[in-house]
């Protein structure tokens, strides 16, 4: 090919540079036989699937990815532009949009300038230019991310904005892909047509990461039992990851012959060989409704980014054969070869869009770019109060409440106080009766009724369509319930202890919780959380059943985290929690507390003070809101949540017995945000301050509530802090060690006492 010539100058030549060169040179020379001209829905070549009209929009939208790259590249070190990942060797994923609707919701990785410039077709007045030009610079007027990152994202387009660059976007593309359907199944109006599909690409080295493949283990799963999950895998295989090279036939021999995996393979770097490939894998995923994986061959040009300089690392041969194989070179010979195009009109056509490129960037650079804190911030964790208030305390569904509880006399309000894991039950019943979208699953959560009983009887009440149990993996829980909420269901996943979130933390920090962020607020997963947490129980030992390490959800930026102590605050927690989910799509976090569950008695066995009366609808727990006991004790004052709230009322009857004090106790109840307002206003009047926190000396909630202490001006006040030591939990006994108990809340005050 021409590329040889130009390459074989000097290895030094700015390869970006000779990939555009190529293209020029390689129409130039080209000497092949032109056929006669086809008619405009004639194949472009003998025996192609393609039609001439869909060659010409293919070409041009393989050539506006190719000189967006050029651009970027070109500009990046002028500063006008601020991300070069490019999509060249990857045009052909055009065809992948051509062959699918907007209403698809598309999750793609960062190569699909292709995907991108092809589907804005698919509505009138868009323009893939521009809007990508954006995008680049940073703009606040990107309409995809608002210049909060480079995302391929579009809303009118159904594209959801990744930053996912390791396959963490795969379990919730095969979430939405299932949850096409178990909207049809509960009767939810979907806000796209009922036999879409979700798409979802990748490169060959992602697709070995630990995330990818539980999602196709869970697709597979799915399909094992004849469910639906129409989702198309697309990894468009480049054959290197940066510098890794992918060995020869892996992709094809990894998933070829996987059961509940329908494999195709589709040639991306020829558009008349590929498009009927890539046509059947499409229509075989909307028809049979199963997880489809399109094996699509793509080649990588230019490098993975503007600062891999390849020639560093990779041979000259092997730079000019991989430049050799560049899609765009096959697509001019179809050009030139089917009559279509002239080689003049060609290259025309070429500098036409290249011209188009830089004048969008141009343009995208002298636009406002995001110069304020909080307008970089409005879109991260929304919040309206008023509405948020309204909903929560919306009492219309009293009917449904009667069916569900069986009775206007069974209604919960109207049952003798009870403990903590019933007032759970019994609001989740209530959240599931008000909201008919809402979906409860999780391990164990359906028949059973959970580890602790907790979802006892919702199977019974509401159906496997809308409580259900999944398979083992945290992960793909998540990514369901992230697919769920794009469909506008309300999904209340189950992790079944906090050390299990761990495993899967990268759904909620990376995804989940990122995505209004990144999309602008334009598109939201509203989902709450139920995490069986925190320490102290003794029916089951160790660590991984006493989790009581908040702060990697505490750290996760626009995540509300609520952790009840008792019954009552439970399900009014639980109903101002779904309100911000459905009004304002917040991702929540419902922490609760496992050795608490049973718990109905405070000091005495028998004397029943940890059970409370059941709120009735109308009655919700405002976001930030904390209990207080003894408002009018001001010699101490205990800051604590979860296990610590009835801890530390056990331990001021000695407290008050022993040093005359009046001691009041601070329940936080949320541990995310911390309401520094309410936790200095409680510090104002205190002579003393203890925070108790169960968790870890490091990193744990306590922290936070001294830092907000301190910068309210109250650093002076005589102050003491209980916690549990830097440590996993032990089995047995030994657990009791490393956390704190009422003995170490006494000494503390009584430290307390002995300063002057």
């Amino acid at each position: 090919m021409s590329a040889t010539p130009i390459a074989a100058r000097h290895k030094g030549f700015n390869r970006a540079e000779i990939v555009d060169q190529n293209f020029n040179e390689f129409v130039q020379l080209w000497q092949g036989e032109v056929r006669a001209k086809p008619r405009e829905y004639d194949p472009v070549l003998p025996g192609s699937a393609l039609d001439v009209q869909g060659f010409r929009d293919l070409l041009e939208s393989q050539l506006i990815s190719r000189h967006l790259d050029l651009m970027a590249r070109v500009l990046r070190v002028q500063n006008k532009v601020f991300y070069t990942i490019g999509s060249s060797g990857h045009e052909g994923n055009a065809m992948v949009a051509r062959l699918t609707r907007h209403t698809d919701p598309a999750f793609l990785h960062y190569r699909s300038g292709g995907f991108m410039a092809e589907r804005f077709r698919k509505l009138p007045g868009m323009d893939p230019v521009m809007d990508s030009a954006l995008s680049f610079a940073a703009s606040k007027q990107d309409p995809a991310s608002g210049g909060r990152h480079k995302v391929w994202g579009s809303k009118p387009l159904w594209v959801l904005p990744q930053t996912s660059t390791i396959a963490s976007h795969l379990p919730k593309a095969l979430g939405t892909a299932v949850a096409i359907e178990q909207g049809r199944r509960i009767g939810h109006q979907l806000p796209i047509p009922e036999d879409s599909i979700a798409i979802c690409s990748f490169g060959d080295a992602s697709s070995n990461h630990a995330t990818a493949q539980t999602a196709f283990n869970a697709a597979a799963w799915t399909a094992y039992q004849k469910l639906p999950a129409p989702v198309l895998f697309v990894c468009e295989d480049n054959g290197i990851g940066i510098s890794v090279k992918t060995p020869g036939g892996w992709v094809a021999n990894n998933f070829r012959h996987r059961p509940g995996l329908d494999y195709f393979f589709a040639d991306g770097l020829d558009l008349a060989e590929g498009y009927a490939q890539v046509q059947h894998a499409v229509e075989h995923c909307r028809s049979t409704r199963r997880p489809t994986f399109l094996h699509l061959k793509t080649t990588r040009i230019m490098g993975h980014a503007g600062t891999d300089f390849e020639i560093e690392w990779r041979s000259i041969e092997e730079l000019v054969s991989v430049e050799a194989s560049d899609p765009l070179l096959r697509s001019a010979a179809i050009a030139l070869q089917s009559g279509l195009y002239g080689k003049d009109e060609l290259l025309a056509l070429n500098e036409t869009i290249r011209k188009r490129c830089f004048a969008a960037a141009e343009e995208a650079d002298r636009s406002p770019k995001l110069e304020r804190l909080d307008d970089v911030m409005a879109p991260l964790a929304p919040y309206t109060p008023e509405k948020v208030k309204a909903e929560a305390e919306r009492t219309d569904y009293q009917g449904k409440r009667v069916a569900v509880f069986g009775g206007e006399e069974k209604l919960p309000e109207k049952q003798p106080p009870r403990h903590l894991a019933v007032q759970i039950n019994q609001a989740l019943h209530d959240v599931m009766a008000k909201y008919p979208e809402t979906l409860l699953f999780g391990e164990d959560v359906a028949q059973k009724g959970g580890v602790y009983t907790v979802t006892k009887g919702l199977f019974k009440a509401f159906k496997g369509n809308r409580v259900f149990n999944t398979l083992l993996d945290e992960t793909i829980i998540l990514g369901l319930a992230q697919g769920y909420a794009n469909m506008g269901m309300l999904p209340l996943p189950e992790i079944q202890y906090l050390a299990y979130f761990h495993n899967a933390c990268d759904q909620i920090r990376g995804e989940a919780a990122s995505l209004q962020f990144f999309s602008n607020n334009q598109y939201r997963n509203p989902l709450v959380m139920r995490v069986a947490s925190l320490g102290y129980q003794r029916g089951f030992g160790g660590h991984f059943h006493n989790d009581n390490s908040i702060a990697a959800l505490r750290d996760i930026p626009g995540l509300v985290v609520g952790c009840p102590s008792r019954g009552d605050d439970a399900a009014t927690m639980l109903r101002t929690l779904t309100a911000l989910a459905k009004v304002d799509g917040r991702v929540c976090a419902y922490l609760e507390p496992i050795a608490l569950y049973m718990a109905k008695d405070l000091y005495e066995n028998g004397d029943g003070q940890w059970q409370f009366a059941y709120p009735a609808p109308g009655e919700a727990m405002p976001l930030g809101e904390g209990r207080v006991y003894r408002e009018d004790a001001s010699d101490l004052v205990i800051f604590t949540f979860g296990n610590g709230v009835p801890m530390a009322l056990r331990s001021v009857r000695a407290i008050e017995q022993d040093l005359g004090w009046k001691v009041r106790v601070v329940d936080l109840r949320w541990l995310a945000p911390l309401n520094d307002a309410f936790i200095a206003a409680q510090a104002k009047s205190a002579k003393r301050i203890l925070v108790l926190d169960e968790g870890r000396k490091s990193a744990g909630v306590g922290e936070g509530v001294i830092t907000a202490v301190v910068e309210a001006g109250f650093g002076s006040t005589p102050l003491e802090r209980v916690v549990g030591a830097d440590t996993y939990t032990p089995l047995a006994g030994a657990a009791f060690l490393v956390l704190p108990g009422d003995a170490e809340v006494v000494t503390a005050a009584k430290k307390l006492a002995s300063r002057k």
